[in-house]
């Protein structure tokens, strides 16, 4: 069984697959009327659920397509329902099924603006202007009205579907100007452009507006899966499970290479972030200048090296690594402020190679791979796994050819081509593996975004792995220990009240896993 499920309210879907998956379930015999009818209800019930947006009234904007259409309903709904209903039709309309909504309400003797709103106007907007598919630029008239709109009135427009003049794909506005919606209640399934980092000050809060989609449209994408994750799946997210009477070798295995004299925290933290996870030996090779009096923060770990530093202040790790003992382990980080060094990587490197277990590369380590002249093809080389942890500027030295304009097209192509599963931290962070599944994360807390916590991260990341190693994981099963481990850094975040300092999270984490892995053996 796949996590999260491949349903409704997990499917990320592209705009071209909405329209192939919409015209199926309306080719079944389903008809378009009905299909408005149902979704334009429940949008209305959506409104009629916070009254307080609607003490002013409504202006819905209507557009020419089904969209407006949509709009139509809701405003023909809310005001039976008794709310100050009025609209405009800034462009002619071309569906007819729009225009017959549009003549039952002219019936209704429903308020009709004939000319542009007032920007200040109190009332609650409703756009419905373009929704699914659009390409251009809104119409200079309107990309004003509704700059003005935010300007005067924040806070007072919803979007249904996609607000208008919102690529439905990158989340990008498509000339620069798009609708500033409050919250956004997208019809069917969420579109991959509504939860992009570069949508969220466009789509407010994104609500699915269940339309009902059959279970028999969503089975195309279980192939090559592209889902949404959020903090409710916590409560069915898979961990490694050990032999009750696992020894603490048998509970992973994991060795941290980080730190430099420029940037000793970043070992600290990356180190409190693999305890945290839980495995059953923690490793640390850090530099000389940190490494004597780390058993007074971390008393559990074992010294592995204490290791030199360049001139520059780089740690040199490359001559001990490829002399350790790594077939001992389940898994190694590498990375996290080690700074920069003149050795090849090609050198520093070659230990890795060969070892079997499970690599994590983060920050620094991801840095030197790029500069060296073997770049990402280096990890398809490999005979282990690999997970790497690169934020845009990371991704962009790494993968240099592919841009970042669809994050998640992004981060499948780069697993495509390097054989790793890719984690693209962001506000909405991006994992993807090898086979093409591809998990965007939609909860966390802004204040992940700190110095420190991507350390945390890659840690608690690579001792996650290291259990996962332990217990057997199947190559399938693997990838998904990285979206586990990523949201469980998020909620970790979220959970903190006093602070949001990464020892602070790393703390939290230690006890949310805790606490979850005591319920699963109460369930168990």
């Amino acid at each position: 069984m796949s996590w999260p499920c491949i349903d409704a309210d997990h499917c990320l879907v592209s705009t071209a697959e909405m329209v192939a998956l919409e015209q199926e379930w309306l080719d079944s015999g389903l008809p378009v009327p009905a299909l408005m009818e149902k979704v334009g209800l429940a949008m209305t019930a959506w409104c009629l659920a916070r009254p307080e947006l609607l003490t002013n009234g409504v202006l819905v904007l209507v557009g020419p397509g089904h969209n407006g259409g949509d709009g139509l309903v809701v405003a023909r709904e809310l005001s039976q329902a008794g709310i100050a209903v009025r609209i405009w039709c800034p462009l002619p309309l071309r569906q007819p099924l729009t225009q017959e909504h549009h003549r039952h309400l002219r019936w209704l003797n429903s308020p009709e603006l004939q000319c542009s709103p007032d920007p200040s106007d109190p009332a609650l907007w409703i756009e419905a202007l373009f929704g699914l598919g659009q390409t251009r630029a809104l119409p200079q008239e309107l990309a004003e009205l509704l700059k003005e709109r935010q300007r005067h009135q924040p806070g007072r427009l919803i979007s249904l579907d996609l607000p208008a003049g919102l690529d439905g794909d990158s989340g990008r506005p498509l000339d620069g100007t798009a609708a500033v919606a409050q919250a956004t209640l997208t019809v069917g399934l969420v579109k991959r452009g509504l939860v992009q980092d570069a949508a969220l000050d466009h789509v407010g809060q994104v609500h699915r507006i269940d339309a009902g989609v059959p279970q028999r449209l969503l089975d195309r994408f279980q192939a090559q899966p592209v889902l949404q994750v959020h903090d409710a799946d916590l409560r069915s997210l898979p961990h490694p499970k050990h032999p009750r009477a696992a020894m603490k070798y048998q509970r992973g295995r994991v060795l941290v290479v980080a730190g430099s004299e420029r940037y000793r925290g970043a070992a600290l933290l990356a180190l409190e972030g693999a305890q945290a996870s839980g495995a059953g030996s923690v490793q640390a090779a850090v530099p000389e200048s940190l490494a004597s009096g780390l058993w007074q923060p971390l008393p559990e770990l074992v010294l592995a090296a204490a290791l030199p530093s360049d001139p520059s202040g780089g740690l040199i790790w490359g001559d001990w690594l490829n002399n350790a003992d790594l077939q001992r382990l389940d898994a190694v980080l590498l990375g996290p402020g080690l700074g920069s060094n003149q050795t090849p990587w090609e050198h520093q490197a070659e230990g890795l190679k060969a070892f079997p277990g499970l690599l994590v590369l983060d920050a620094d380590g991801l840095n030197q791979l790029a500069a060296s002249g073997t770049g990402w093809h280096w990890i398809s080389q490999r005979e282990g796994p690999t997970w790497i942890t690169p934020h845009a500027g990371e991704f962009k030295r790494l993968f240099p050819t592919i841009p970042l304009d669809y994050p998640l097209e992004a981060a499948r192509s780069a697993a495509r081509c390097s054989g790793a599963t890719v984690l693209l931290k962001g506000a909405h962070s991006v994992v993807a593996t090898p086979t093409g599944m591809v998990h965007q994360l939609i909860s966390g807390d802004p204040a992940t975004a700190r110095t420190g916590l991507g350390d945390v991260l890659a840690g608690f990341a690579a001792g996650w792995g290291a259990r996962a190693i332990a217990a057997q994981l199947s190559n399938q099963e693997l990838p998904t220990m990285l979206t586990g481990a990523a949201l469980l850094h998020g909620e970790a975040a979220r959970r903190c009240q006093g602070s949001t300092t990464a020892r602070s999270v790393a703390t939290q984490l230690a006890e949310l896993l805790r606490e979850q892995e005591c319920c699963n053996n109460t369930e168990a």
